[in-house]
């Protein structure tokens, strides 16, 4: 194994273990019952505050159509979207956030944030931001390999 294949390993390596040890931290901020597929979901509809299919939401997190469905199907049975068929298209429907999701974003947000503001207070404001760049270029070339 040559240097730079070691390096994007070694990389690959700390991305995934801080993946794992981040989702795993703040699934545990979450309320109860929430999963944070759902708040990701939630957080998504409430950023774009518009109404999106369910293939556009499975596009944008780069999961099946099935595995959409069944995030969105719990969070209507929770309460936390609205689906309604689209109007243009009757096979498709289109789903938006409902006044309980935004309550429960913002409670998962809450839940979440003393944590997320520790890392980078930990940190620092300046070393967070030049890691950003990077870390954005590196996800839109694994984007574009999808």
């Amino acid at each position: 194994m040559n240097d730079k294949s070691g390096l994007a390993i070694t990389l690959f390596g700390e991305i995934l273990m801080v993946d794992q040890l981040a989702r795993t931290r703040l699934t545990k901020a979450l309320p109860k019952g929430m999963e944070l597929s759902h708040f990701s979901v939630l957080n998504q509809l409430d950023r774009t505050n518009s109404e999106r299919s369910p293939a556009q939401l499975a596009k944008t997190f780069h999961v099946t159509r099935g595995a959409m469905t069944n995030t969105l199907h719990k969070l209507e049975l929770a309460g936390y979207v609205h689906i309604r068929p689209d109007w243009d298209d009757a096979r498709r429907k289109m789903v938006a956030i409902s006044p309980a999701g935004r309550q429960a974003r913002d409670a998962a947000l809450a839940g979440m944030e003393p944590l997320i503001r520790d890392i980078v207070e930990n940190l620092g404001d300046e070393r967070v931001r030049s890691a950003l760049p990077i870390l954005r270029e590196l996800r839109l070339r694994l984007e574009d390999d999808t």
